[in-house]
C-alpha cells in the first residue's frame, strides 16, 4: 500500500517520463520479490554452521586421539525454509518433547515435510518469516518455568516484578514431563497491527487478572511470564521511561533519604521506641507483612533458633585456642624424587590441629547432627564386592538426588515459597549410579566451549526454541551454540559489562570487583564473558522448567550451582560478593517485607553494588510502577544510595545500580525501625539451611573485624593475608593465622607444580572445571590461578569455617555436607580433589553412597585426585575399581598416601528397585 501511495502522489506531480519509470521499476521490483519466493532460492542449512564448520577441521585434528569424536560428513541440500534457528541433522529425540511428540513449530514442520509442492513452500516461507518477525518483537517466548530464569528471566524466586499471566494461555503451567507448544495457526494469522492490539490486551488482562490469582498460582506461571516479557519489549519504545523521569526517581530517591537522615536528630530521643520495635522483632524473626514467609513454610527443617548458636569462627576475628597437632599427609615421599611430594617441614606447613575449637556450619543445624549416625562400611571386602546398579528415577541421566526426591516434594504443604525447588534429601544417600546420555562425547576445551557443545551431552532444545531469539542458545547441527546474549542483553555479554561500567566507573571489573553472585543465571553467558575481566561469578538459578539452564553452564565450562531464593539463606558467608546481578531474575524483592533483597544484603559487601536490571527500572506500565516505587521505599529504608539509572540504548534496557552502605550511620538515623535490625545473636554467617531473616545485620566498622575494609585489588588478594587477620589468632595448622594462611599457599604451590602438573599424568588443556572437595583456605585454587580452570572450593560444615578467607583472596565457594548429594548436575566435573577428606568423612557416613556422589558428578574421562591416610586410601581404591575407574597412581609412605584415578563411560547393565 505504501509502494502504491507514493506512485500515485509522482503521478499527479510528474511529467509522463517520470511515471513510465516509476512503473519500471515496480515491475522489476515485483518480478525480483517473485524470485525470492521460488523454492530454488531457499536458504539451505548444512549439517553444521558455517561458523562451527570454519574451525571443526582443525578441532577434530586437535582431538584426532579421542575415539569419542568424530568429523562429520557434508550431507546432501534439502530444501528448507528460511529460519534462523536451523535443526541441522538431529535425532529423531532431538526434535520431541519429553512425551515423544513432535514440537508443532515451523522448524520442525519443515524438516518432516520435505516433499512439499512449490506453492506449499512458499506459503511456509512466508509464514516463517512472519513468525520470526515476531519472535524478533519478542512474541515467540513460551517457556514453562515456575520459577528464577535468569539471564533475564526466572532468576531466585519469583516472578511478582513481571505480569503473572495464566488468561493468556490457560494451558501453559508448570510441566515437568515436556515443553509447552506455541499456537502455530494463531500467530501464523496474525499481522504486525494486530500483535501490538492483541499485546496491550494481553497486558491489560494481565494486570487486572494479578489483582485476583492466588499467590501460589502465581509462583507456577514462570512460562507465560516469559511471553509477556516479550510482549512488553515489544512495547519498549512506547512505555519506556522519559530521560526527565528517570532524573526524577533519582531525586526521589535522594530526597528520602534525607528525609531519613533528618529525622535521625529527633529520634535519638526516642530509643525506647526503638528498642521496643526490636522486641517485638524478636518474637516475630520473620516480617509480618505483604507476602510473608512463616515457620510453617520453611521447608520442613525443624529447629526454628539454630541462627543462635554461637558462631566463634575465625572472620569474626575470634580468637581460637590452642590447637593439639595431628600428621597432614603432606609427609609422604616419592621413592625416584622427593620433590613430588614435599614434606610439611620443607613447605613450612604445621602440623594439622586434631582438636578444633573452631566453630562449624554444623553447629548451626541440629538436623545435621543425625547425619552424623550413619557409621561407615562395615568392611572392605563388602566395598570390592558391590554390585552397583543404575538409578531407576524420573530425572534419569539427570538426576540431582537433593533435588528430584519426589517423595519429600510431595509432602510439602506449601509451593509458595519455592520450597519444591529446595534441598530435600534422600534419608538414605543413594548408591546408585547415573546413566549416560546416548551419543555422549568428550566436551570440548575452553574457550571453543563456552560459544557451544555438543548436542548429545545435554540432548535439551526447549530453550532454544523459547531463548533463542534472545540469543541465549540455539541449535546448529550436532551442536547447540551460545551467541553471549541474555533477555537484558541480546547483544552480547560484553558491551553490557561495558555498559555497566561506564554507568559506575567504580565497579572497576577485574580490579575492585573480582567476586561476583549471578543471580538466576541462565544459562550463564553473563558469568561466562566476565572472565575476560578477570571477574569470578557465582552463577545460580533452580533446576525448573527453564530446563537444563545451570547444566549448559557448567557443561560450557562455566562456574554455576542448583539453587533458589526461597525460604533459607543461600549457602555463603555474610559480606563476601563484591557485587550482586539481577538482570530480569524475577525474584519479588519487594514482597514479603524485603526478605530476599535482604538476604542479598547479607551476602553483599559492605560498599558492594547491587545492579539491578529489570522491567520496572525503564518502563512504565502500571505494574512496573507500582514495583518500582515499593523497591524505592525499600531500599531507601535498607540506607542503599541509588547511584544511577542508565539506559543501554542497543538494548533497549535500563540497570538501575544501589550502593550498600559502609557505615552504620544511617541505620542510627533511620525513621522508622522497618526493616528491623537483626538480634544480636542472629549470626550473619550462618548459613547451612537456615531460615531466612527480614532484618539488617550491622556493618563491622572496627578496623580488625572483617567488613570494615575493602579487600587488596585483584591480583594482589589472592596472596595477601587479609587485614583482619592478626597474630593473636591460631591458624588451622597451629601458627599464627597470617603465617598460616601464607604457609599454606607456598605449601599447595610446590605441591602442584612439582607433582600434579607433572607428576601424575594428568592432560590439564582437557580440565577446565575443578572441585576441591575440603578446601582450607583455598591453596590450591590459588595454585592454579595461572591455568584456565576455575575451582569450586567447598567448606564442609564440620570444619573449620574457613571459607569468608577464600572470598577474601578473589576466591570463591560454597558451604556443603558430603553426607549428602551436591547441588549439580551429573557430569559436570573435570577433576575432584579430596585432601584428608574421607578418613575424616567416613565416621560420619557411609563411603559407598559418598564415591556414588562422586562417579556422579566427575564427567567420563575426568579425573579424582585424593590424599589421607593409607588405609583409607586402600579403601577408596577398592571402591574405584568396582566402579571400573582406571587407578593410574596409588603411592603410601609412613601411613600417608596419594591416589590419582580416572572415570571411564562404564555402566552397570541392571537397574535398582524403583524408589
Amino acid at each position: 500500500m505504501a509502494i502504491g501511495k507514493a506512485r500515485s502522489n509522482k503521478r499527479s506531480s510528474s511529467s509522463s517520463r517520470s511515471s513510465t519509470l516509476t512503473t519500471t521499476i515496480l515491475v522489476a521490483l515485483c518480478m525480483f520479490g517473485l524470485w525470492l519466493l521460488a523454492p530454488n532460492t531457499l536458504i539451505v542449512y548444512p549439517r553444521t554452521t558455517t561458523r562451527s564448520s570454519a574451525t571443526t577441521s582443525s578441532q577434530l585434528s586437535s582431538m584426532s586421539d579421542s575415539h569419542q569424536i568424530h568429523p562429520t560428513e557434508p550431507i546432501p541440500k534439502k530444501s528448507q525454509p528460511v529460519f534462523q534457528d536451523s535443526q541441522g541433522d538431529l535425532p529423531e529425540d532431538a526434535i520431541q518433547t519429553d512425551h515423544g511428540a513432535t514440537h508443532n513449530d515451523h522448524t520442525d514442520e519443515s524438516s518432516e515435510l520435505p516433499n512439499q509442492s512449490s506453492t506449499e513452500s512458499k506459503a511456509q516461507a512466508e509464514t516463517d518469516n512472519n513468525v520470526s518477525e515476531q519472535e524478533n518483537n519478542g512474541d515467540s517466548d513460551s517457556s514453562s518455568d515456575d520459577n528464577n530464569e535468569a539471564e533475564g528471566d526466572d532468576g531466585g524466586g519469583g516472578d511478582k516484578d513481571n505480569r503473572d499471566v495464566k488468561e493468556t494461555d490457560p494451558d501453559v503451567g508448570e510441566n515437568p514431563h515436556g515443553a509447552e507448544s506455541v499456537d502455530e495457526q494463531q500467530l501464523q494469522n496474525q499481522n504486525s497491527e494486530e500483535t501490538s492490539i492483541t499485546q496491550n490486551q494481553e497486558a491489560e488482562e494481565t494486570r487486572e487478572e494479578h489483582a485476583s490469582a492466588s499467590a501460589e498460582n502465581n509462583q507456577e506461571e514462570g512460562t507465560s511470564d516469559d511471553k509477556l516479557d516479550d510482549h512488553q519489549s515489544s512495547d519498549n519504545n512506547e512505555h519506556e521511561i522519559s530521560d526527565e523521569d528517570q532524573q526524577k526517581r533519582l531525586e526521589q530517591h535522594q530526597q528520602q533519604e534525607d528525609d531519613q537522615v533528618q529525622q535521625g536528630k529527633s529520634q535519638e530521643d526516642t530509643q525506647g521506641t526503638s528498642s521496643h520495635d526490636q522486641v517485638e522483632h524478636d518474637e516475630a524473626p520473620l516480617a509480618q507483612t505483604g507476602n510473608h514467609i512463616d515457620q510453617s513454610q520453611l521447608g520442613g527443617r525443624k529447629n526454628p533458633e539454630t541462627h543462635e548458636s554461637q558462631h566463634n569462627i575465625l572472620h569474626n576475628n575470634n580468637s581460637i585456642k590452642n590447637i593439639s597437632s595431628e600428621e597432614t599427609g603432606r609427609k609422604a615421599t616419592n621413592p625416584d624424587t622427593s620433590d613430588f611430594f614435599p614434606t610439611g617441614e620443607r613447605s613450612q606447613i604445621p602440623k594439622e590441629s586434631k582438636k578444633n575449637s573452631w566453630s562449624t556450619q554444623a553447629n548451626e543445624s541440629e538436623n545435621q547432627k543425625d547425619r552424623r549416625q550413619n557409621g561407615q562400611d562395615d568392611q572392605d571386602g563388602s566395598i570390592i564386592n558391590y554390585k552397583w546398579q543404575l538409578c531407576n528415577v524420573t530425572a534419569g541421566q539427570d538426576y540431582i538426588p537433593c533435588l528430584d526426591n519426589e517423595k519429600a516434594i510431595a509432602k510439602l504443604r506449601s509451593r509458595t515459597h519455592y520450597e519444591h525447588r529446595e534441598r530435600h534429601c534422600p534419608e538414605d544417600a543413594p548408591t546408585c549410579l547415573v546413566p549416560l546420555p546416548k551419543g555422549y562425547k568428550k566436551p570440548l576445551q575452553w574457550p571453543q566451549s563456552r560459544d557451544k557443545i555438543w548436542y548429545h551431552n545435554v540432548p535439551h532444545t526447549k530453550l532454544a526454541e523459547v531463548k533463542g531469539h534472545q540469543n541465549w542458545v540455539k541449535v546448529s547441527g550436532e551442536f547447540l551454540t551460545f551467541p553471549g546474549g541474555g533477555t537484558q542483553f541480546i547483544h552480547g555479554a560484553l558491551h553490557y559489562m561495558d555498559f555497566l561500567e561506564e554507568a559506575v566507573p567504580d565497579i572497576a571489573w577485574g580490579k575492585h570487583s573480582r567476586v561476583l553472585l549471578d543471580v538466576g543465571c541462565g544459562v550463564a553467558s553473563f558469568g561466562g564473558y566476565l572472565f575476560e575481566r578477570n571477574v569470578l561469578a557465582m552463577s545460580f538459578a533452580p533446576k525448573d522448567e527453564h530446563e537444563a539452564q545451570v547444566q549448559f553452564a557448567l557443561e560450557r565450562g562455566i562456574p554455576a550451582i542448583n539453587a533458589v531464593m526461597g525460604t533459607q539463606r543461600l549457602p555463603f558467608p555474610s559480606g563476601v560478593f563484591d557485587v550482586v546481578h539481577c538482570a530480569r531474575c524475577r525474584v519479588p524483592w519487594h514482597a514479603g517485607g524485603g526478605a530476599l533483597l535482604l538476604e542479598l544484603n547479607r551476602l553483599l559487601r559492605p560498599g558492594g553494588y547491587f545492579v539491578w536490571s529489570a522491567t520496572p527500572v525503564y518502563q512504565t506500565l502500571e505494574e512496573d510502577v507500582m514495583i518500582w516505587n515499593e523497591m524505592s521505599n525499600l531500599t531507601v529504608s535498607m540506607c542503599w544510595e541509588l547511584v544511577t539509572i542508565k539506559k543501554d540504548k542497543l538494548n533497549s534496557i535500563g540497570a538501575a545500580v544501589y550502593h550498600k552502605p559502609d557505615s552504620n550511620e544511617c541505620y542510627d538515623k533511620r525513621k522508622h525501625n522497618h526493616p528491623p535490625m537483626c538480634k544480636s545473636d542472629d549470626d550473619p554467617n550462618a548459613a547451612w539451611y537456615i531460615p531466612l531473616q527480614a532484618c539488617l545485620h550491622k556493618v563491622p566498622i572496627e578496623a580488625n573485624q572483617r567488613g570494615s575494609d575493602w579487600p587488596e585489588e585483584w591480583p594482589r588478594r589472592l596472596q595477601t593475608p587479609p587485614y583482619w587477620l592478626n597474630r593473636s589468632q591460631m591458624g588451622i595448622y597451629g601458627k599464627p593465622a597470617p603465617e598460616d594462611f601464607t604457609a599454606d599457599y607456598e605449601h599447595w604451590k610446590q605441591v602442584v607444580s612439582k607433582l600434579y602438573l607433572s607428576g601424575l599424568g594428568i592432560s590439564w588443556s582437557d580440565v577446565r572445571n575443578i572441585m576441591d572437595m575440603r578446601a582450607v583456605y583455598g591453596g590450591f585454587a590459588a595454585a592454579l590461578k595461572d591455568l584456565k580452570v576455575w575451582v569450586m572450593n567447598v567448606v564442609n560444615i564440620d570444619a573449620p569455617d574457613t571459607l569468608p578467607i577464600i572470598y577474601e583472596r578473589g576466591l570463591f565457594g560454597i558451604y556443603h555436607d558430603w553426607c549428602e548429594s551436591f547441588s549439580a548436575y551429573p557430569r559436570t566435573y573435570d577433576l575432584l580433589h579430596a585432601d584428608r577428606l574421607f578418613s575424616r568423612l567416613k565416621k560420619r557416613c557411609k563411603l559407598i553412597p559418598v564415591m556414588a556422589e562422586v562417579d556422579r558428578i566427575v564427567r567420563p574421562g575426568g579425573k579424582f585426585i585424593m590424599r589421607d591416610d593409607s588405609s583409607t586410601i586402600r579403601e577408596v581404591e577398592n571402591v574405584l575399581k568396582s566402579l571400573h575407574w582406571e587407578v593410574h597412581l596409588t603411592f603410601s609412605k609412613n601411613q600417608e598416601g596419594i591416589l590419582s584415578a580416572q572415570k571411564t563411560e562404564w555402566r552397570p547393565d541392571s537397574y535398582a528397585a524403583s524408589s
